[in-house]
């Protein structure tokens, strides 16, 4: 019998932290049986970052974010040989979904399913091809013990076919037994904290698809004696290292009163995806602070092609148990920008506005979030202490 839902099975929620000013949307579905109990049941935050063409054959970078106007129609429940299946449908004719497939002891997510619908002008305006474009990646979940909720918090992504899906804050149990959600977890492996390298540089792997306002400055605080240590950073995809950053990391958060808190690069983990237009890298420290920074390709069909950080994403942990304290995201970021192929530099300190109550601190930055060659950062866009950016003609480093 197919499942059924209770008027309060999906809410649009938003997410306020303690202190009551990080501020983030997330989608909640709770599906039904027969019986009224719950079979499925998932809580998370995602967004779509879409390269699409124009009907003047330029490409163009559009963020499709879940609207309020959203559904679940289609979910199931699933059971021994039927997989189970969570379903959304939201905006001008947007869907997504992934199946869930079990074993006798544990089930994992199997595909994901994502549709959008060009003809919506207000996130595609101009858009040369019209109609709604569906695309299917494998998804990388790992198995879940039946019983348990799978939470990930980090940020996770998946590129393909000129989109990239990103989600965060992730809890979902596919196959609740009695209508009860466990009370154990299965974490991610990048919410699982880990010793950092004694010597830089923090590496991770990452797996690469095969298709692949601003706001008033928080109140100014008194800086602590010392800027936070630089960390080195990088990520591989195979055996090859894909992103290089070198960085000082310090976060400005506006509560009753300003409070600093300076990110440890000996505590702190990069993890990330890689991919031809995309990339992204996220940072967490001791699992309690995640830093996702998002970068694109702009002109990416030219002949003169430049990268540039579109997006930041902070979450802030409770130490104790894991659970988010606050969240917050700008992705209207047009910075650190230079031509494909080289890094960007700047070594004195620079401001990333989240939001009114937060900003991020940077120190000797140096970032190459694509086509590294060797292992080491390429020529350099290096920012003097006027704040001017100017080309310098380095060689390799």
């Amino acid at each position: 019998m197919a499942p059924r839902c209770s008027s309060a099975c999906l809410l649009f929620l938003l997410l306020l932290g303690s202190s009551g000013f990080f501020q983030s949307y997330a989608v909640e579905v709770d599906v039904k049986d027969a019986s009224n109990a719950t079979c499925l049941y998932a809580k998370w935050m995602m967004k779509f970052l879409i390269k699409y063409e124009t009907n003047s054959s330029d490409y163009r970078n559009t963020t499709l974010n879940l609207s309020s106007s959203l559904t679940h129609n289609g979910s199931v429940c699933g059971n021994d040989t039927q997989a189970a299946l969570l379903a959304v449908q939201f905006g001008e004719g947007h869907s997504w979904s992934v199946n869930f497939t079990k074993t006798n002891e544990t089930y994992q997510g199997d595909f994901i399913t994502f549709t959008y619908n060009t003809n919506d002008t207000a996130v595609f305006p101009d858009a040369k091809r019209k109609g709604p474009i569906t695309i299917i990646v494998k998804d990388t979940m790992r198995p879940v013990q039946l019983n348990n909720v799978f939470v990930c918090h980090n940020t996770d992504s998946f590129e393909a076919e000129n989109v990239t899906q990103i989600f965060w804050n992730v809890t979902v149990q596919a196959f609740v037994q009695n209508g009860t959600i466990g009370k154990k977890e299965s974490r991610c492996r990048a919410d699982i904290p880990t010793s950092a390298p004694t010597v830089p540089p923090t590496i991770a792997n990452v797996t690469t698809a095969s298709t692949t306002t601003l706001s008033p400055a928080p109140t100014t605080a008194p800086k602590p004696v010392e800027n936070p240590d630089t960390g080195n950073y990088s990520l591989k995809s195979g055996n090859k290292t894909c992103l290089l950053a070198t960085v000082g990391l310090q976060l400005n958060v506006s509560q009753d009163k300003p409070l600093l808190i300076n990110i440890n690069p000996k505590t702190t983990v990069a993890d990330g995806t890689c991919g031809n237009t995309t990339a992204i890298l996220r940072l967490n420290d001791g699992n309690s602070t995640l830093i996702g920074f998002t970068f694109v390709v702009k002109n990416a069909s030219g002949s003169v092609q430049k990268f540039y950080l579109k997006e930041v994403n902070v979450t802030l942990l409770n130490r104790l148990n894991g659970s988010v304290i606050s969240n917050a995201d700008n992705n209207n970021f047009s910075k650190w920008d230079a031509f494909l192929g080289s890094s960007y530099m700047c070594r004195k300190e620079q401001t990333l506005e989240i939001n009114e109550n937060l900003q991020i601190h940077t120190f000797n930055l140096w970032i190459q979030p694509f086509l590294v060659k060797a292992d080491k950062f390429a020529t350099v866009i290096l920012e003097n202490v006027m704040g001017l950016c100017i080309q310098q003609k380095w060689g390799k480093h």
